[in-house]
């Protein structure tokens, strides 16, 4: 990960936090969050990794689990074992084959981060089967 706006910030593996993040460095989450991440940079949510909330950020890796709604204004990567529910606002998106993508997506130069006041919408909700990337 680069460096954007300070030194990055990591949540290692076992560990568990509630409550909201704003950082204008990029994040690493390798734990679980219940809440809400803002950063002016990038948000990376490893392997092990899992959110449950609203992320706002500027570029996103998910090998994890996300669960919420994702705001990226830039690039938002899914890798084979990412598996996303909720909603999605990205300017870019690149899936790899294997990815779980079940959730309402915007896509292109018109997705935006909202103000930080806006209240988070959670969706905790399953449907049928998830859609599969190839």
């Amino acid at each position: 990960m680069n460096e954007f706006g300070g030194q990055p910030n990591r949540i290692e593996k076992n560990t568990k936090i509630k409550g909201d993040i704003t950082s204008e460095a990029d994040f690493r989450i390798d734990g679980k969050l219940e809440g809400n991440v803002k950063t002016s940079g990038k948000v990376v949510i490893g392997k092990d990794g899992y959110i449950n909330g609203k992320v706002e950020c500027v570029n996103a890796d998910i090998e994890g689990k996300f669960n919420g709604e994702l705001l990226v204004t830039d690039l938002l990567s899914l890798k084979a074992s990412a598996i996303i529910e909720g909603t999605v606002s990205v300017s870019k998106l690149a899936v790899e084959p294997g990815a779980t993508f079940n959730a309402a997506c915007t896509m292109g130069k018109g997705a935006t981060v909202s103000p930080a006041s806006a209240a988070p919408k959670m969706q905790s909700s399953k449907t049928n089967e998830p859609a599969k990337a190839s």
